[in-house]
This record gives structure tokens, C-alpha cells and sequence, in this order.
């Protein structure tokens, strides 16, 4: 027991120490997990025990005012992580982009696109604490939590060990398609009539999808390349990854518009048209 206590610490310390980006040592929540943890500890105990017996017998607040400056602040934020992935457009390669570890303009700024990056993965959890406070609860799915939680862990682990690189175009697709998700939400806030237009929770739902089957396309290509600096076991862990959360978003896509308008053009069919 003595022994195996000591290899975990001893691996950790190498990841920690030898593996990790100098560069990320006093940035805040990234001197160790443990920040992390802890934070996600208390989301899912608010998310699941805290909040709905807190919630149990009480009224929904309502947070109008605070969702409209929440998601203001989301759509600035994620618009302007698009603008400055759009400045750095003309040094990646979208073959394969190496991670640039030094103190370079670029490096340095591949590294805060990253762990901004991170930060909104971050206040992204906020959206389930919304949902308790406001008794949303049917919005608390498995493939809404899973996703945000993994997306926490994910955006550490690319500020620790690969800040920047290909990551870069994770970053970039999921900012454009979180802009518009939270102008939606802003929308709604603003008047809850917005959030009853099928049409645009629909096209919402198709850019998500879009894109994680674009960050699988690029992720897939890197591992038929031989002389890409990126490590490939980033596409392996990468890949599966995005194919099961495709398959959750899928079959929520599938339930939510595509079973849906058969069950309608079949109520919609007439007696005639049936015998036809």
C-alpha cells in the first residue's frame, strides 16, 4: 500500500512539475487541481442535493434582470475570445498547429486565449445553478451537466498541458456557437417568447452539432500526419469524446424536432390522403 501511495505521488508530481507549462504556475486555479475539484464538488452537491431541497417548498426567484446582465456578459465575453482567435488566424495551420511553449507574443497569447477560455467553461456552470434557483429542473439533464462538467475538466487540463495549438480551434468554434447560444438566452430573458420559437432552439441545436463535428473532423486528421508537433493523444482522448456527446446531442435533437414534426404531418394527414 506504502508502495503504490508513493508511485501516485510521485506521478503526480511529474504531471504537476515536469509535464505542466511553467507559464501556468501563478495563474489563479491552475497552481494545482485541487481548486477545480473543489469547485465542482460544491456544483454538483448544490445542483443535485443543496439546491432542490432548498428549493423544495419555494416559489421560483425571478432572476430577469440578473439572466439579462448574465448573458450580456457571456455573449461580450465569448465575442470577444472569436475576435482575438480571429486576430491569431494568420500563425495557425489548420493542418496542425504545435503548441508554442515560450514567453513569444504568440505563445503568450495562444496561452490566454486558452485559459479565458477555461474561465468561461467556469461561469458556464452558473446556468445550472439558474435552472435550481428558478425550478427549471426538467433543463437538468444528464447531457446538460455531463457537458458542462466535462468542459470544466477539459479547459484545465488544455491551460496546464497544452495551452494553445490545435485547442486553438476548439476554442474558436465553440466561442462562435456559445455567442449566438447565449444571445438566444439573452432574448429570452428579455421576453420569454422568444424561447417558444421551435425554428431557433432547432438552428440553435444544428450549430452545436456542427460544431463537434468539425472539432472531431480536426482532431481526426491530426493522427494521419507524421510530422505534427501537436501530441496525438489529445485526438485520442479528443475523438471519442466528441463522438459520444454528438450521439447525446443527436438523440436530444432527434426527440426534441425531428419525432415531433412526423407525429404532426401525420395528425395533419386527412382521412382522403390516408385511403389514397
Amino acid at each position: 500500500m506504502a508502495l503504490l501511495l508513493k508511485r501516485i505521488f510521485e506521478n503526480y508530481f511529474w504531471l504537476m512539475n515536469d509535464l505542466s507549462d511553467p507559464r501556468t504556475a501563478d495563474l489563479p486555479l491552475m497552481s494545482s487541481p485541487l481548486p477545480v475539484v473543489i469547485v465542482l464538488f460544491l456544483y454538483c452537491k448544490f445542483v443535485f442535493d443543496w439546491g432542490p431541497n432548498y428549493m423544495k417548498n419555494r416559489p421560483p426567484f425571478d432572476l430577469k434582470y440578473v439572466m439579462i446582465l448574465y448573458n450580456t456578459v457571456q455573449v461580450l465575453v465569448n465575442s470577444y475570445v472569436v475576435y482575438i482567435c480571429w486576430t491569431a488566424w494568420s500563425v495557425v495551420d489548420t493542418q496542425c498547429t504545435p503548441v508554442d511553449y515560450s514567453n513569444s507574443y504568440w505563445g503568450l497569447k495562444f496561452l490566454k486565449i486558452t485559459y479565458l477560455y477555461f474561465l468561461l467553461k467556469m461561469a458556464d456552470l452558473l446556468d445550472t445553478v439558474f435552472f435550481v434557483l428558478r425550478k427549471k429542473n426538467t433543463h437538468i439533464s444528464f447531457l446538460h451537466t455531463y457537458h458542462h462538467f466535462g468542459m470544466v475538466v477539459l479547459g484545465w487540463i488544455a491551460v496546464k498541458f497544452i495551452g494553445g495549438g490545435h485547442c486553438y480551434f476548439v476554442g474558436l468554434a465553440n466561442c462562435i456557437v456559445h455567442s449566438i447560444l447565449y444571445a438566444y438566452y439573452l432574448l429570452t430573458a428579455y421576453d420569454s417568447k422568444y424561447g417558444r420559437l421551435v425554428w431557433l432552439k432547432k438552428f440553435i441545436t444544428q450549430t452545436q452539432l456542427i460544431q463537434f463535428g468539425f472539432i472531431l473532423f480536426m482532431f481526426t486528421r491530426l493522427l494521419f500526419l507524421q510530422d505534427c508537433g501537436f501530441p496525438k493523444i489529445v485526438s485520442l482522448f479528443l475523438i471519442p469524446q466528441n463522438l459520444f456527446i454528438i450521439a447525446l446531442f443527436g438523440d436530444f435533437y432527434i426527440r426534441s424536432y425531428v419525432l415531433p414534426q412526423k407525429k404532426k404531418e401525420k395528425k395533419e394527414i386527412s382521412p382522403e390522403e390516408k385511403q389514397e
